[in-house]
């Protein structure tokens, strides 16, 4: 590994740790095509960010928990039903293949980045909150957690990530939460949903730990500043931001492919 390939994976870790906090997402679909761009192999590209984004998630959620944002049935139900299905997906991953893997990313970043932008959830959750002082819960609550956790871990399986850019917009749209809990809660799930992932894709051999390490050391401190921004903005301008940086992220790597 070059040495600009080394400073290109830190500044990875530095970018997807101040995004993961700012927008409540592991960073792992983030980091593989920037991965990718640089220069690191399919594989290694897609994989090696999801061991990375562990520590950064938990010191990220921490913030969010002191605010009282975390909404354990959501993330008891996620993390209980989704681990099975992420490690089926991440046991497929290899018969799918690395680049089907690295345009699917992209395309599903830049669907919701999208999605956030032209179509912003904000007011209408604000209004459904405040005719349900008792708690946002939908109808169907739980078919929904239920669907919601067996989709997103089965893709994140095949994706090599936490499911935090799928989770967020899951929790949204279909669970119908406030952005900032939807962020709270996304961060929460991705990282204990990371961890039976990085297993088995450690198993198959698509981790380069090296890479991981330097993911890793650029994205911890800067998750910690992440969440704070978040906490700190309007809701409203925070699912613009995410929409934004979703939609600039995925365009730009699917004219890279």
């Amino acid at each position: 590994m070059g040495a600009w390939r080394q400073v290109g994976a830190l500044l990875t870790g530095v970018l997807i740790g101040f995004l993961g906090g700012l927008f409540g997402k592991g960073g792992s679909a983030v980091a593989t095509p920037l991965l990718n761009l640089i220069g690191f192999p399919g594989f290694v590209a897609v994989a090696s960010p999801l061991p990375a984004t562990v520590p950064g998630t938990v010191i990220a959620s921490a913030e969010y928990w002191r605010s009282h944002l975390l909404d354990w049935e959501i993330i008891s139900w996620s993390v209980a039903i989704g681990t099975p299905s992420i490690i089926a997906g991440s046991f497929l991953s290899h018969r799918v293949g690395a680049k089907p893997l690295l345009v699917l990313t992209g395309l599903l970043v830049l669907g919701f980045g999208l999605s956030f932008l032209l179509f912003p959830s904000g007011k209408s959750l604000a209004q459904f909150a405040a005719e349900n002082p008792d708690g946002v819960r939908p109808s169907y609550w739980h078919v929904r957690l239920v669907g919601v956790a067996i989709g997103v871990g089965f893709v994140s399986g095949l994706l090599a990530n936490a499911g935090g850019f799928l989770l967020v917009p899951s929790y949204t749209y279909f669970l119908r939460q406030p952005i900032k809990k939807a962020f709270a809660c996304s961060l929460a799930v991705s990282s204990a949903l990371a961890l039976p992932g990085t297993v088995v894709h450690a198993y198959l051999g698509h981790i380069s730990w090296p890479v991981t390490a330097l993911v890793a050391l650029g994205s911890i401190p800067f998750s910690y500043l992440g969440a704070r921004l978040a906490l700190h903005s309007r809701s409203a301008k925070l699912e613009r931001w995410y929409g934004l940086a979703l939609t600039i992220l995925g365009a730009f790597f699917l004219t890279q492919m």
